[in-house]
């Protein structure tokens, strides 16, 4: 159904271009728009034009015209004015606020078929049944995007999206759940990973201009099948989630640079925590001090490399690799041998993904 909004937009620029009323009502003889609010009298004439067999009569020096959407009547448009031109302008308005209906209807069923895809809905068959019914490429290279504002899902969002891509563009703009909008991208032959991270920035670029603070943009994989979207689409949710853990300071985030926080975001909560009592007997990496702790990251930063470290945390080389002995002796784990230290960063990762998922229950 189209908007009360979008028709008193309709109507009030073709009252600018003919210099008429216009005043659209119901079957019931409501107002839903109109130009100019003397033209809400009349509803007894308007039941009588929606029973008579007529689509279009003159009624007291105003024309009025039945507009259908897919045979059943929908509104009642009447213009008022002078001129022998009224009838030819109505008979265009009316065919403008006709043509909208299609659209708007077309533009629910492709958003319907877009939902229902991405959240796994339709069996194959229906897919691409569906797809050519709505004139949908089924074989176009796309690729799934969820934007998150600092505010959740903002219905703003969704429409200043569609906006940005504009009505004719390939884009699917739309909503499948109450913190996010997703946007399915559809993409040329030649467009790379490098392109892709440039029209997430270039997005997230025009939402800031809008107001729109905090943004957060992932993307999936890119995908050929329109029955692969909805993986894209589970892809960048996951690439959404494991960057609020291990990458919150990266405002666009790809599935495809998730690394190994990929492998720990689906490890069950109790083996996680078993992993750590195993490697530091119950004590926990981030009960370490603040010393310590900007210590363990630098030299991880570095690649392990000793002179690097110290000379960036401006201390003698010396002073770090007593740290580096003083964190041996407390966990058993040598920084400067490359299994421990793979050990100790998989933990370190590890209890960040724990703290994050007991503050997401609560």
């Amino acid at each position: 159904m189209i908007s009360n909004q979008i028709l008193q937009n309709t109507i009030d620029g073709l009252k600018a271009i003919a210099r008429t009323d216009l005043c659209v009502m119901d079957t019931d003889g409501k107002v839903v728009a109109a130009t100019d609010d003397r033209m809400e009298s009349g509803r007894q004439d308007v039941l009588e034009f929606v029973s008579s067999p007529a689509d279009s009569q003159e009624i007291q020096g105003s024309q009025f015209f039945k507009i259908y959407d897919e045979q059943q009547l929908e509104y009642i448009l009447v213009i008022t004015g002078t001129g022998e031109n009224l009838y030819m302008v109505g008979k265009m308005a009316a065919f403008q606020i006709q043509n909208l209906l299609v659209a708007y209807k077309e533009r629910f069923d492709k958003d319907n078929f877009i939902k229902n895809l991405l959240l796994d809905n339709l069996l194959l068959v229906d897919i691409y049944s569906r797809a050519k019914k709505l004139h949908i490429q089924t074989d176009a290279k796309r690729v799934a995007m969820i934007v998150e504002s600092g505010k959740g899902k903002d219905n703003n969002v969704l429409e200043l999206l569609r906006v940005y891509f504009g009505a004719n563009s390939k884009e699917f703009v739309t909503a499948v759940d109450e913190n996010s909008i997703i946007v399915v991208k559809e993409l040329e032959d030649g467009d790379s990973s490098k392109e892709l991270e440039k029209a997430a920035k270039a997005m997230a670029a025009y939402l800031a201009r809008e107001g729109i603070e905090h943004t957060r943009i992932s993307y999936g994989t890119v995908v050929g099948e329109i029955k692969e979207v909805s993986r894209s689409y589970k892809e960048a949710k996951m690439a959404l989630d494991v960057g609020k853990i291990f990458f919150d300071e990266r405002e666009i985030i790809a599935y495809s640079e998730l690394g190994i926080g990929r492998l720990i975001y689906q490890l069950p909560i109790p083996l996680c925590k078993m992993f750590i009592k195993e490697i530091f007997d119950g004590k926990s990496p981030d009960e370490f001090d603040e010393e310590t702790l900007t210590t363990i990251y630098k030299f991880f930063e570095n690649s392990l490399n000793v002179s690097e470290t110290s000379r960036q945390l401006f201390i003698h080389r010396n002073t770090l690799v007593y740290r580096l002995d003083k964190l041996q002796k407390g966990t058993g784990l040598d920084l400067r041998v490359f299994e421990d230290a793979i050990t100790f960063k998989i933990a370190l990762m590890v209890v960040k993904y724990m703290k994050y998922m007991e503050n997401f229950e609560y």
